[in-house]
């Protein structure tokens, strides 16, 4: 690779989105300079179906390490999901079936092929060796942690103080997810800022069984929607499989605030590109404008050059005209049609079209007065007698028949 290309991928590695790197900078630039090819990996849980903008910023970092020679892995947690982790969870996650974990990481690599070039990426699945540990082994790798240092965390200490439950599997997900680091005899590992305390347990079995000094890298979160971690729970993400109209009028819905954030972690514009966002900004440019030309860029991104005029046509016709299409789908519905309910109700046409990906994001889209019939904004308690138009948001229409 020429070397100044070499020394961007180096320098965006160290800056973009970056929030720690542990035990430091320094050790990262050491290792990153020493000549070795480097074990360098990342994990997913398959605890959703889809992955989001906010999973392809770590992707795209896994891709510059490939870039640059070293062997990368792209590791999906099927064993640790059927405990969950709990790093940013208020709650004890619900237990996945070995049925619900297939359903889900049968997408991931499908979605992840938009980042990872994976004829020079590595997939395994973590089942591969952590369902052969012994009892033995377990209390082996065990001895390498303490009790206080897991309760000793701010959310799982909060619980504690509440009386709240905390289950024995949750203090054992981190040194599951430690095991996965030892048996790949990681160098770096890639994650959020919410699996540190996840990831240095990967640095403790290195340390104390190879005496090996692992690198954590701690990317920093995109923001959703709503300015908000981007989340499933939350009804705020980009997916990654979302239409072309889709991701535009997301985009196009962000705070001001965030365009900087979504062109550094959501895109791979150059770091060129962004010193000159951050001008325009700081000129007090129409962020308007900086937000059509993102929107554009990250649809190109996910669905390519053609996708782009046809969302950008959408988003004018359904956000700043307000009028429904004549691409709009058409559904037969049987009335009365519940808001809330059964199988016959609004929730239930919207969840099986997709203009909500879950039985939450309608709850809580309804309690905000984001969904209409026919421009007026419709409640839980209603009843919808006769058709008219459904939307749901700024930009998702649906036509009742």
């Amino acid at each position: 690779m020429e070397e100044n290309r070499k020394k961007q991928l180096i320098e965006s590695l160290l800056t973009r989105g970056m929030e720690n790197i542990i035990p430091g900078k320094e050790k990262l630039l050491e290792l990153l300079s020493s000549g070795k090819v480097l074990n360098v990996y990342m994990g997913i849980d398959p605890t959703a179906t889809r992955i989001h903008l906010g999973h392809a910023f770590g992707l795209r970092k896994l891709q510059i390490m490939a870039n640059l020679g070293h062997q990368v892995t792209f590791l999906i947690g099927d064993f640790t999901a059927k405990i969950g982790d709990t790093s940013d969870k208020e709650t004890e996650r619900p237990i996945l079936t070995d049925e619900e974990i297939k359903i889900n990481f049968e997408t991931y690599k499908r979605q992840a092929e938009k980042f990872l070039d994976f004829s020079i990426v590595k997939v395994v699945h973590n089942s591969e060796w952590l369902s052969k540990l012994n009892f033995g082994d377990i209390l082996g790798i065990a001895k390498n942690f303490s009790l206080n240092d897991f309760i000793s965390r701010e959310l799982i200490k909060k619980r504690l103080t509440k009386g709240e439950r905390v289950s024995l599997p949750e203090t054992i997900y981190p040194l599951m997810q430690g095991y996965d680091s030892y048996h790949l005899d990681a160098d770096i590992q890639f994650g959020g800022t919410d699996q540190t305390f996840n990831m240095q347990a990967g640095r403790t079995l290195q340390k104390n069984l190879r005496n090996k000094e692992m690198v954590v890298v701690a990317n920093g979160f995109l923001p959703g929607t709503d300015g908000r971690k981007m989340s499933k729970s939350w009804g705020n993400a980009v997916w990654i499989e979302d239409s072309p109209e889709d991701v535009y009028g997301k985009i196009m819905s962000i705070a001001d605030e965030v365009i900087l954030t979504y062109f550094e972690m959501g895109t791979n514009a150059d770091m060129g590109v962004i010193e000159e966002v951050k001008e325009r900004l700081a000129q007090k440019e129409n962020p308007m404008i900086l937000k059509k030309e993102l929107a554009k860029l990250v649809v190109e991104e996910l669905h390519g050059f053609m996708a782009v005029k046809q969302a950008e046509d959408h988003f004018q016709k359904t956000v700043v005209e307000k009028t429904a299409g004549e691409e709009t789908k058409e559904v037969k519905v049987e009335y009365p049609l519940a808001v809330m309910g059964g199988e016959n109700s609004l929730m239930a046409v919207l969840l099986d079209n997709r203009l909500v990906s879950s039985n939450s994001e309608f709850k809580i889209l309804l309690s905000e007065g984001a969904i209409y019939l026919d421009e007026v904004r419709l409640v839980r308690e209603q009843t919808i007698l006769a058709p008219g138009t459904i939307r749901v948001g700024k930009r998702k229409y649906l036509k009742l028949i």
